[in-house]
């Protein structure tokens, strides 16, 4: 008998098959622990899932998106730097933040927060026509829209004035968009680059990694920072329908050094990451004034930065906790943590639109949202579509920016937060809140059926990465 008419196929490709889900479960155990990749229970078990199941389609998938922290940079021990602020001195946030390498709060000449989009939008292009020497803007996308053209037209003139222009726009986030805008920009003598374009080289960074920061510096005085994106949704509505509510503002001073310092970073690793150089504390020249702190965080970042201060906040808060955000979407941790401070007698209250314009995150929400509730946390859902981020510790602490309370924004994306201290943004934000709060209606939490539920258990399984 032939050599060739004796085979085993089956048992073969049970080998190869077994060999490959084998490998492939060895590489994302060897990714995620050697590299101390931190991610959701849930994110773990659907990469664990479809490795195993399709390992074809998953390992391929793994390599392509499921690094999360693409350069770790090594830890060092710092002195703890709260001897410049004799305010702050004993804050469990700054200390803490200290600890993890992130920039010390800065006294600041003014910070103006933003009622609504028209306010937001008149300071933006403010910012813009007084520019001098340098503008450097970064955003999730730039529409073509009226309001996006608006914007590329007091870019152009900036350039026509003889100030330098930077534009560094997420190629993912703009994709969506017509790309004439922005090669008329650059016919104009805007520079303009794309973070983690497309088609790149994989060993410089992943796909999924998305940079969500928004922020405008004007001569490395002035910055311009929050959620809102640069289209007309987030300033003056489209389509008679009304602008979405959002938070922005204005700071002047040594947080808007910080930013451009930061900017520089991005506009350098556009391509792919680098290990963080951390900003330089030095001494602040201004020794009154709001203190203010950038919170950036995302894959450039040693640690999740803001999973790290919102995870501590939940235990330090004594008497409130106030969020705002457009998803919600917590991992289980965070979840944990927020319904133990509603049992130890916490006032947690979360504001939420009723829709959103994503409708799986509304439907993802849903089990923690209950969890919430059953915990005695207050709910609030906005009749409009809600955009702003938002986050309230006691009175001595509020966060505005770029993040969300979602996987994506907590583990993936590169986002940007600041931390205010001073009792008057303090203030300002807990009444815009309120303000809010009272055209908002009460959650009122229902079981699901089992269709219902298990929609939201693989709609929240797979969401971490979407």
């Amino acid at each position: 008998m032939s050599l060739l008419n004796v085979t085993f196929p089956l048992p073969l490709l049970a080998l190869e098959h077994g060999a490959l889900v084998l490998g492939g479960l060895l590489l994302y155990l060897l990714t995620t622990r050697i590299g101390q990749q931190r991610r959701p229970p849930s994110s773990a078990v659907s990469w664990v899932l479809l490795i195993a199941l399709l390992p074809y389609l998953g390992i391929p998938l793994f390599l392509l998106f499921g690094t999360r922290k693409f350069v770790r940079p090594p830890r060092r021990r710092s002195p703890h730097p709260l001897t410049t602020l004799a305010p702050l001195a004993g804050h469990w946030a700054t200390g803490l933040l200290a600890a993890i390498h992130v920039p010390p709060p800065r006294h600041n000449l003014a910070i103006t927060f933003h009622e609504d989009g028209e306010a937001s939008q008149q300071a933006l292009f403010h910012l813009i026509a007084r520019t001098q020497r340098d503008l450097a803007v970064c955003s999730f996308l730039l529409a073509s829209d009226a309001f996006g053209w608006a914007v590329g037209d007091a870019l152009i003139h900036s350039v026509q004035r003889g100030v330098k222009v930077r534009l560094l726009l997420d190629a993912l986030g703009d994709l969506r968009w017509s790309r004439r805008q922005v090669t008329r920009l650059q016919a104009a003598g805007v520079e303009v680059r794309w973070f983690m374009p497309l088609l790149h080289n994989p060993l410089r960074g992943r796909l999924n990694l998305r940079n969500h920061r928004k922020m405008l510096i004007s001569d490395g005085r002035h910055l311009w920072s929050g959620g809102r994106n640069l289209a007309a949704e987030y300033f003056v509505g489209k389509r008679r329908h009304a602008a979405w509510v959002d938070l922005s503002f204005v700071a002047e001073g040594e947080l808007a050094g910080q930013a451009r310092q930061l900017f520089e970073h991005d506009w350098q690793t556009v391509n792919g990451l680098h290990p963080v150089r951390p900003l330089p504390a030095g001494p602040s020249p201004t020794a009154t004034g709001p203190l203010a702190q950038l919170i950036p965080c995302g894959p450039d970042m040693a640690d999740d930065t803001l999973y790290d201060l919102l995870l501590t906040a939940s235990y330090q808060a004594q008497q409130r906790l106030v969020a705002v955000t457009p998803y919600f979407v917590p991992d289980d941790a965070l979840l944990s943590a927020w319904t133990l401070a509603c049992r130890r007698g916490v006032s947690f209250t979360l504001l939420l639109p009723r829709r959103s314009n994503h409708r799986l995150a509304d439907v993802a929400r849903e089990p923690a949202l209950r969890e919430l509730a059953a915990a005695g946390a207050e709910i609030l859902l906005y009749p409009g579509m809600l955009h702003a981020k938002a986050f309230l510790v006691d009175d001595t602490l509020a966060l505005c920016g770029s993040a969300n309370l979602d996987g994506r924004s907590l583990f993936l994306n590169f986002e940007l937060m600041t931390a205010f201290y001073g009792p008057a943004e303090i203030r300002w934000l807990s009444d815009w809140v309120g303000r809010r709060a009272e055209k908002s209606a009460h959650y009122r939490a229902s079981n699901p059926g089992l269709a219902r539920g298990l929609l939201e258990g693989i709609v929240r399984t797979v969401g971490y990465q979407l």
